[in-house]
């Protein structure tokens, strides 16, 4: 599956647009990162254990989001975006979208 962040794909032509597509993922917070955050914010950089589990929720909101443009039959995903919100204490929600579009 093809994916960019622009609305072509370069070298490619989009014969079909199938529609937006999206995939997201809300994860809390573990304990552990927390207290290990926690110290960290005392002596200051990166926060590791976090970083880590955007990356993990990341990939898993992608993959979802490739996943229902595959059932669409795409075999791309044009103009993808990223957005976070916070919707719990301690939870956060990472959601991608796009267009599944079919380029030869």
């Amino acid at each position: 599956m093809l994916m960019t962040n622009i609305e072509t794909i370069p070298g490619k032509t989009i014969t079909v647009c199938h529609g937006v597509v999206s995939g997201s993922t809300v994860r809390a917070k573990h304990v552990g990162r927390d207290i290990m955050a926690g110290l960290k914010n005392i002596v200051g950089g990166e926060l590791r254990g976090y970083t880590e589990l955007l990356n993990e929720s990341r990939d898993h909101a992608i993959e979802r989001m490739k996943s229902q443009a595959t059932q669409l039959g795409a075999n791309a995903i044009v103009n993808v975006r990223f957005a976070t919100s916070s919707v719990a204490a301690g939870a956060a929600e990472i959601y991608v979208y796009g267009t599944a579009v079919t380029v030869g």
